[in-house]
């Protein structure tokens, strides 16, 4: 049996679909059934029912945007930082390996050759580094909470996507915003990402932190070229002409922007597709939802 923490969410629901289309048993911790953020409840939980193996994709992002975590510290702090502390102790002391949703948000740029950052390179979004987004901030000190702890997998995300029109997609965003700020990121394709993280716990990759970002990187523009291309979205896209132009008319908290490096994931084995390619496979089948 596999826990999921966070199931409702649009991460914890791509890992139901997961979960569901492999055939894996699994139970969606609901916290109005179980409220796994009291950590003896938590506790009481796994030694009674023993599960092979927890995925934690709770947190906090802020709706509609990380804007929102400036307004809602105590709960961004709680669900990205306290929370994680609680499950990796509740899970060492039943013995349950597990997995945690982390982000690549906690970097800013790339590497001084322009590559990727990788996954042992020090992380310069931070509350520690420079004046970062109460998000990335408390991404990053989750991390450094779980820092040292056997038997976890922190999962990096970066931007989700995939081709069902949601407001957490990153590619619903880019038609949906008025204007928008050109920038170079890695971004993942959400249901590969699901796929690629367990993957790795079917096939015991060592334990640690892994980039799941799809390979490459890509600006906003060639987003914006591939949407119009498809015919998904002809509006007429308009952009910033500046960061300071974007932050002083759009923005409350300064934006992450980065390349991270996935290799070492395609190394264990686990691999995502080229992210150009990506975009265009998820444009050309394009759904909207019902309602």
């Amino acid at each position: 049996m596999i826990y999921l923490l966070g199931g409702s969410g649009y991460i914890g629901q791509a890992y139901q679909t997961l979960l569901r289309r492999k055939g894996v048993p699994f139970r969606n911790l609901r916290r109005a059934e179980v409220d796994y953020t009291n950590p003896s409840v938590l506790a009481d939980l796994l030694r009674r029912e023993r599960p092979v193996f927890l995925i934690n994709a709770a947190g906090y992002t802020g709706k509609p945007n990380v804007d929102a975590c400036e307004l809602h510290k105590a709960e961004c702090l709680f669900g990205n930082v306290v929370l994680p502390g609680y499950i990796a102790q509740v899970c060492a002391e039943a013995g349950v390996p597990w997995g945690h949703v982390s982000s690549g948000c906690i970097y800013n740029g790339a590497r001084p050759d322009g590559s990727g950052f990788h996954e042992d390179d020090i992380p310069n979004f931070t509350f520690r580094s420079n004046h970062c987004s109460f998000y990335s901030g408390s991404k990053a000190l989750g991390e450094e909470v779980l820092a040292g702890a056997a038997g976890v997998y922190l999962w990096r995300l970066r931007i989700p996507f995939n081709e069902v029109d949601h407001p957490r997609n990153y590619l619903t965003k880019l038609m949906r915003y008025e204007r928008l700020l050109d920038a170079t990121n890695s971004i993942s394709q959400l249901d590969e990402f699901a796929e690629a993280t367990f993957s790795g716990w079917e096939k015991r990759v060592p334990f640690g932190t892994y980039n799941v970002t799809n390979p490459g990187a890509i600006t906003t523009r060639e987003i914006v070229e591939l949407i119009r291309r498809s015919g998904v979205c002809t509006k007429e896209f308009r952009f910033f002409e500046s960061e300071d132009e974007f932050m002083r008319v759009a923005a409350k908290t300064p934006r992450s922007n980065c390349i991270i490096d996935s290799s070492k994931l395609a190394a264990a084995g686990i691999r995502l597709t080229e992210i150009h390619a990506a975009v265009e496979r998820d444009l050309r089948r394009w759904r909207k939802t019902a309602g």
